[in-house]
């Protein structure tokens, strides 16, 4: 008997039961103590209401009128779910171990006949990222940088963090209050206030070397951290009119940070006001590319010279 299909017959089990013991599981389903008990811990975290009762006969009673009604899921409710899985395959996505469990528990909770047509769907719809001759294949690259996992763990515990960034040979400790932690061409990048010069900073999580709690009896607060970044607000140097075609590129890609206003009812026409930083010859270059990636449906009401300039050597190098 596979996992999954244990773990749904044990809950079934315990189900119908007040009171088991481990020995009980032990014998009904053939399985060692180790195992047993393992099968428990993950059905108590899957939030099966279960108590333990301590002494040396002790085993689990299940928490009266606390038992987790059984779940039934709609067709169109399980293509849903299974096509979400099949989108986020080689996205290097964190979790990426419990994402391929979490899948298997979910076809072993549906019918025969919707799994048939998960395998239909399997085999038709192919993502980005999808080896078309072989679906199933999951590429090394869908592997998450290795701190990814522990700096999501620490954020959800404080948002005071030490991280230790390693840049060529050079390595450097910010203390940061974290801000976002967000995923842009395809990087996980690191949005944080620098606790010591009080400004905003991108840090890109594949420099990551380190990062732990920040030990500071100062605390700040979001609302305190985004009140200092107000006053440092930049001056907008990027005015553009978005038509049609243009917003749904836009809807499609847009740099972390960059939001349109709608200029009319219909949402046919809109505005984007942004600050570009010309010193930055990385920063000047992608937004070079994405306001290519526009197209010819905008129209520039305020921009630098130095973007002016790239356009034109783009263009010119275009059409040569």
């Amino acid at each position: 008997m596979k996992k999954v299909e244990r773990i749904n017959t044990i809950m079934r089990y315990i189900n119908n039961r007040s009171y088991f013991t481990i020995s009980e599981i032990m014998r009904e389903f053939n399985v060692s103590r180790s195992t047993a008990i393992r099968d428990i811990r993950e059905i108590e975290a899957m939030g099966m209401p279960l108590e333990a009762e301590v002494g040396r006969d002790g085993g689990y009673s299940v928490m009266s009128n606390s038992v987790l009604p059984s779940i039934n899921f709609t067709d169109n409710e399980v293509k849903a779910l299974f096509i979400a899985f099949m989108a986020s395959r080689n996205q290097q996505l964190p979790y990426l171990k419990s994402r391929q469990s979490l899948a298997e528990k979910l076809l072993g909770l549906i019918p025969e006949n919707q799994q048939e047509t998960l395998v239909l769907l399997n085999q038709i719809l192919l993502f980005e990222g999808t080896n078309p001759n072989n679906p199933d294949l999951l590429d090394l690259s869908d592997l998450p940088h290795p701190m990814l996992e522990k700096l999501i763990q620490l954020i959800l515990l404080d948002s005071h963090l030490l991280i230790t960034i390693k840049e060529g040979e050079i390595i450097k400790s910010y203390p940061i209050y974290l801000l976002h932690l967000y995923r842009e061409k395809s990087l996980w990048q690191i949005e944080g206030f620098d606790l010591k010069e009080d400004k905003r900073r991108i840090f890109s999580v594949d420099h990551l070397t380190n990062v732990k709690p920040y030990p500071t009896k100062k605390r700040v607060n979001k609302k305190k951290v985004l009140e200092k970044l107000s006053k440092q607000e930049k001056v907008i140097n990027l005015v553009i009119e978005l038509g049609p075609k243009a917003i749904a590129q836009f809807k499609k890609y847009h740099p972390f940070g960059f939001s349109i206003s709608y200029t009319n009812p219909y949402q046919a026409t809109a505005i984007l006001k942004a600050f570009i930083n010309v010193n930055m010859p990385d920063e000047l270059t992608d937004i070079t590319n994405w306001l290519l990636f526009l197209g010819d449906d905008i129209k520039f009401k305020e921009v630098p010279e130095e973007v002016l300039e790239c356009l034109q050597e783009r263009l010119r190098f275009y059409y040569q």
